[in-house]
């Protein structure tokens, strides 16, 4: 049975003011509950993409659309989580994954039952009502999880979320991570640069090119859910794609730097 796309790119272009295209002819649908990552090298448009999904920036030609409407502005239904935390330093990480909530004028009773909901499925139960500089990266970085999840979205838009971690943090993190996520079926979109991390925690892996991006790529990864990490990167399964992969990402940018200094 096809499952129909939530998220549809068809015929994508887009450069800033007069520069140089930094998107050509980006053409991309995720399906309801599917767990897309985007991978290329720097400067390739991924971010770009993404941020069009989110409705923050509008394709000079093409059109990007959620749930067959085009996205003209950021939807309440659609979670964006940066590379950093971005917590509030006066809140608590309790109030910190309530604020979503609080600006969705959800009442207070259900917003702190929520929010505790969610710490405790990150792995924070306890840690409550500590503040951010009382935190660890890592355990920030679960918060800033916990809050993009708990307004419940339809959508999570991740730009390099675990990027700021170190190694072994960042594999624990994406393990319950990847649980998480697949207890609650979300439809993600993840732009990375960690073949690793793109492999492990996906159901595809898009390639993109740069100058300008393109799409060279569209993998799909069959790994049997659920998922552990850890083991997992040492599959011979694991390494045909990851070789697969890094060999697109390799020759790309060999052309793109040789079109750079024409």
């Amino acid at each position: 049975m096809t499952v129909p796309a939530q998220i549809r790119v068809v015929d994508v272009h887009h450069r800033f003011g007069t520069g140089v295209p930094m998107l050509e002819a980006i053409n991309l649908e995720v399906p309801k509950g599917q767990f897309v990552s985007i991978v290329g090298a720097s400067g390739c448009g991924k971010t770009t993409l993404l941020n069009m999904m989110a409705g923050l920036l509008q394709p000079t030609h093409g059109q990007v659309s959620i749930d067959d409407a085009l996205c003209r502005s950021p939807r309440r239904d659609v979670a964006y989580m940066f590379a950093r935390d971005c917590l509030l330093p006066w809140r608590t990480a309790e109030e910190n994954v309530e604020y979503g909530l609080q600006l969705r004028k959800v009442p207070k009773a259900e917003r702190r039952t929520r929010a505790r909901a969610y710490l405790a499925r990150v792995g924070l139960s306890g840690a409550e009502e500590r503040y951010p500089a009382q935190l660890s990266q890592g355990m920030r970085q679960r918060v800033a999880i916990a809050r993009t999840l708990a307004i419940e979205p339809s959508i999570v838009l991740l730009d390099e979320p675990f990027a700021a971690l170190d190694a072994q943090t960042r594999i624990s993190i994406q393990d319950d991570f990847s649980s998480l996520w697949e207890g609650l079926g979300t439809t993600l979109v993840l732009v990375t640069h960690d073949l690793t991390e793109a492999i492990c925690l996906s159901d595809r892996v898009v390639v993109m090119a740069a100058n300008p991006g393109r799409v060279i790529e569209d993998r799909p990864v069959d790994f049997a859910r659920p998922r552990d990490i850890e083991p997992l990167r040492y599959t011979p399964e694991y390494q045909e794609i990851a070789r697969d992969l890094f060999e697109s990402i390799k020759a790309s940018t060999k052309v793109s730097f040789a079109q750079g200094i024409r």
